[in-house]
C-alpha cells in the first residue's frame, strides 16, 4: 500500500526532498502544497507527482493524503502540525522540530492528541556511516567511547526568514548544527554538560551566530566537539565524524559511502551502501512505522531532546560558562 505524503511548503529544500524521492515511486504517492497553486502544480508535474494544492488546509483536508511532510520555516512548524494533526493526518516534518523547547513539546502533545504519527525528518540518522558507526559502538568494537569530532565548513549566506533569529530560532547551530547534536547523542550517549563560543562572524549584518564550536561531556565522561561555521571562503572539505574509543576508532565523511575504522597500527575501510543524503531510507521508516503502529526511530519527544543540546549551547554561549544540560525547564 502507498503512502499518500504531501509536501508541505515548496521551497530550494523540497525539490532536494522530492528528487531523492524517485526511487520510491512504488511506495509513495507524492503530492506538493504551496500557498501559490502554480508553484505546486510546477513542482508535481516536475517530479512526477500524484496531486497539487494551493493551500495546506487544501492538503490537509484531502482524503488521498494521508501524511504532510512539514518543510516550511521554522517559525511555522506549530502551526503547520496543529494543522495535521487536527485533520488527523501523519506528521513528518524538518528539522528542528521547533525553534524552542515548548514549541518542540506543544507538537509532541498535538500529535499524541490526534493519535497520529510524528517524525522528525533527522535524515543524518539514516546516512548509511552513521548507521554502521553505532552499530561498531554497540557491538563494543571501539571499547568505551573517549571523544566524538563533528565538523563542518561550509559557505553559506542565511538569507529572508533564516536571517532572522527570532523566525529562525537562531543561526548556524539551530539551522544545520542541530544534525550534528543529533549524530553526537546518538553516537556518544546525552550530553550531561554543555559549553559553546561563537566563531567571530566572516558575514557582517547577520542577526545570529555563522559560527560555533560546542564542547560536550557525556555522564560517563565522553567528550563532544561540533565546529560548524558557514563562514568559509570556499568548501574545502566534507562534513566529518570521528569517534575515538579505548580499543578503536573510526572516521567518516558524511554522505559518502565508507567508513574508515582503526585499531592500533591496523586500519581497514568498510565499503557501505552508497545513500547520499539518507532520505529515502527516512521516509521509509516513517511508512514503517505507520503500518506497524509503533514509534519510529527518530521521534518527536526524541527531537526534542535534541533541540536542548542546541538550546544549551545558546544559553552557554550567553553565559561564557558550561551549563548542564538536564536543568532545562520543561514547560508545555
Amino acid at each position: 500500500m502507498k503512502l499518500g505524503l504531501c509536501v508541505t511548503g515548496c521551497g530550494g529544500f523540497a525539490s532536494t526532498f522530492a528528487d531523492a524521492m524517485r526511487p520510491l515511486s512504488g511506495e509513495l504517492d507524492l503530492y506538493f502544497a504551496s500557498r501559490d497553486a502554480a508553484k505546486a502544480q510546477a513542482y508535481s508535474d516536475e517530479f512526477g507527482g500524484a496531486g497539487a494544492f494551493g493551500s495546506y488546509t487544501e492538503a490537509a483536508a484531502d482524503p488521498r493524503v494521508e501524511a504532510l511532510y512539514i518543510c516550511t520555516p521554522h517559525h511555522l512548524h506549530l502551526e503547520h502540525a496543529r494543522l495535521a494533526a487536527t485533520a488527523g493526518k501523519h506528521i513528518l516534518i524538518e528539522k528542528p522540530i521547533a525553534r524552542s523547547v515548548p514549541e518542540g513539546q506543544q507538537i509532541v502533545s498535538a500529535a499524541e492528541e490526534a493519535g497520529v504519527t510524528l517524525m522528525v525528518a533527522e535524515n543524518y540518522r539514516f546516512l548509511p556511516a552513521v548507521v554502521k558507526a553505532r552499530e561498531l559502538i554497540d557491538e563494543g568494537t571501539l571499547g568505551d567511547v573517549r571523544l566524538i569530532q563533528l565538523q563542518e565548513q561550509y559557505p553559506f549566506d542565511p538569507v529572508e526568514w533564516r536571517n532572522n533569529a527570532e523566525l529562525n530560532g537562531g543561526g548556524v547551530m539551530i539551522d544545520g548544527g542541530i544534525h550534528k547534536a543529533s549524530v553526537l547523542a546518538y553516537l556518544s550517549g546525552r550530553p550531561a554538560q554543555v559549553y559553546a563560543t561563537a566563531v567571530p562572524s566572516g558575514q557582517p549584518g547577520l542577526a545570529a551566530e555563522d559560527g560555533i564550536v560546542v564542547i560536550t561531556k557525556s555522564a560517563a565522561g565522553a567528550v563532544g566537539v561540533i565546529n560548524h561555521t558557514w563562514s568559509v571562503s570556499k568548501h574545502s572539505e566534507r562534513p566529518w565524524v570521528s569517534v575515538a574509543g579505548t580499543t578503536a576508532s573510526i572516521y567518516f565523511e558524511l554522505g559518502l559511502p565508507w567508513l574508515k575504522l582503526m585499531a592500533g597500527s591496523a586500519e581497514s575501510t568498510l565499503q557501505l551502501q552508497d545513500e547520499h543524503r539518507g532520505l529515502a531510507p527516512m521516509v521509509q521508516e516513517f511508512s514503517r512505522s505507520i503500518r506497524e503502529n509503533r514509534l519510529p526511530s527518530m521521534s518527536g519527544a526524541e527531537a526534542v531532546e535534541d533541540l536542548k543540546i542546541v538550546v544549551k549551547a545558546y544559553e552557554s554561549m550567553e553565559l561564557g560558562a558550561p551549563v548542564p544540560l538536564d536543568v532545562l525547564e520543561d514547560q508545555a
